[in-house]
Parts: structure tokens; sequence; C-alpha cells
């Protein structure tokens, strides 16, 4: 197909031709029958043009009309390569993306109604035994309680520390970070949160950070980092088991390593716990955001995070780029 400006330009040169030909028929014919005729001819060959040229457009239209009510599906028959083409192409993969992201926003919200619902199906439980006298308010009790408001609380954070930083609505303030003391602090407060929570107390922590290894990074972001992969390492531990952090200098990166002895992941499934919400052996934890977080926060720095193979249980690692 010729292009839109072509088909434009036709059109015009008929209109030209067709009068041309009513002076000179005029000559020879009465007037009134060489503009019929001139006329005729122009609104056939307009018609025509015009009806080729107009076609995806009413399709878009309608296509419009069906998304504004949530209708996704529609899409525009491409089959010239004008601007009218160009244009149409251009519309399918917007409306592919739009169904994408509506898709996206629906799981969403099921996945947070669904998070959601746990802890406070679990909270509303408690109150209504001690409202009705079934339960008296013992240590056990309220401690169930609190942990349950807890855990709303941290997934209340993850999906904020998420948005903000999906939003870019997160600055990063780049420094040196000593990775030995960084990663020992975050071993403390590891430590106090099991004490806390009275769960995993059993789990010991090896640091094989060098003294001297420092890294340029945002620390609240990789304070972020190292707080999700110990948590997600600590979960998923065996009993009496061992989550060993190592980092090493390369010439063009700083690597960082958090290892535990647990069931490790399936290749198949490696690239799916950085996903938000992810079921099913998830290796993210309590509310499903943790990796995603970690992932996101070395996104900022210009990094990658995977998990790689280790016959002894999970290993995730982490690659900064060196400073430049």
């Amino acid at each position: 197909m010729r292009s839109f400006k072509f088909k434009t330009a036709v059109v015009v040169g008929t209109a030209l031709f067709t009068s041309s030909v009513s002076f000179w028929v005029t000559a020879q014919w009465q007037f009134r029958y060489a503009l019929l005729m001139a006329l005729a001819v122009a609104f056939v060959v307009t018609w025509v043009l015009a009806h080729g040229m107009t076609s995806p457009l009413r399709e878009m239209t309608g296509a419009v009309r069906r998304m504004s009510q949530g209708d996704y599906t529609g899409r525009v028959r491409a089959t010239s390569r004008d601007e009218i083409g160009t244009l149409a192409t251009a519309f399918n993969q917007m409306a592919a993306d739009l169904a994408e992201t509506d898709t996206y926003r629906r799981e969403v919200i099921g996945n947070v109604a669904h998070e959601l619902r746990t802890p406070v199906a679990a909270l509303h439980a408690v109150l209504e035994n001690l409202v009705d006298g079934v339960a008296t308010p013992d240590r056990e009790t309220l401690d169930l309680a609190l942990n349950q408001t807890e855990r709303l609380g941290r997934l209340i954070t993850d999906l904020l520390d998420l948005s903000r930083v999906e939003g870019g609505a997160v600055a990063l303030h780049r420094g040196p970070v000593h990775l030995h003391g960084f990663a020992s602090d975050a071993v403390a407060e590891c430590r106090l949160r099991n004490r806390s929570s009275g769960s995993r107390t059993d789990v010991t922590f090896h640091n094989a950070v060098p003294v001297d290894l420092t890294v340029e990074a945002d620390e609240a972001r990789l304070h972020q980092v190292f707080a999700n992969l110990l948590d997600n390492a600590t979960r998923h531990s065996p009993p009496g088991g061992t989550v060993a952090i190592a980092a090493r200098s390369e010439p063009t990166a700083t690597v960082i390593e958090v290892a535990d002895q647990g069931p490790g992941v399936a290749p198949a499934e490696r690239s799916r716990i950085f996903e938000r919400f992810t079921r099913g052996g998830s290796r993210d934890g309590q509310t499903g955001l943790g990796l995603a977080i970690a992932r996101w926060a070395i996104a900022l720095h210009d990094g990658e995070i995977e998990v790689v193979d280790d016959p002894d249980g999970c290993r995730i690692r982490v690659r900064l780029p060196a400073a430049r």
C-alpha cells in the first residue's frame, strides 16, 4: 500500500483531473452533463480511497470505547505500511500493554487482599474469644494478637517500600559501606527479631565478609537487602542450621552471597522467587514481598541478584557495580 500522503494526493489529483475534463467536455457537450460526469467520477474515487484510509481509524475508535469500559482485547487490523498502518501497530502494542497492566493490577489486589485476610481473621478470632469469655487475656493470648498486628505492620511497610521503589520516589545516597561491620549489624538485628518472635533461635550465623572490603552503596537500601535475605535464609534453614554471609571484590563488581542449608530452589522457580506474592514453595516468607523489595533495591544500584547453584541449600548472589 502507498503512503497516506500518496492517497491524499490521488484524491486531490482526481478532483483536479475531473475539473479539467469538465472544462474540456464543456466545449463538446452541454455544461450540465459535463459537471455531472465530473462530480460522479470524483465522488466514486474519493469514496473508495477515503473508506480505505479511515477504516483503521474507525476500528481504533471502537476499540478505544471498549477500553474505556475495561475491555482491552480489541485490536486493529494493520494491513498497510503507511502512516495509518504504523499508527495501528502502535495502537495494538499499547492495547497489549494496557491489558498486561490491568491483569497485574487485578493480581496484586487479589494477593494483597489474601495476605491481609489471614492476620485480620486470626486477630478477629482472638479478640472475639476474649470478648465472649472463651479465652482469658493471658500472656499467650495477647502474644498471639500482638504477632498478628506485627504481621500486618510488616505487610504495610513492605507495600509502602515497594511502591516507593517502583514509583521512583527513592533517591539513592551512595557512600562507602564497610561490609563486614554492616553484615555483623544485620546479623545482630536478625537475631534480635528471632528472639522477639520466639522463632528460629536455633539458627547460627557465619560472617565471612573480609574486614577491609567496602562498597559504594546507599546504606538504607542495602540494609533492606541484607534484612530480607537473612530473614529468608533463616526461615528456610533446617533445625540447627547455619546461614553464611560471604563477599568478595572483582574488577567490575562487589559480590555478596547469603547461603542457607535449606531445601534449595528448583531451577525453574529461581526467577519467580523475586516476584511479588510468589505462591507455593516460595522462598520469600511472611509477606511475599521481601525478595521483590531486595531485587528492586539492587536494581536501583544497577546491580543484579540471582539464585545460584549450591548443593548444600540455597545461595543468593548479589552483584553491585564497582565504584567508577
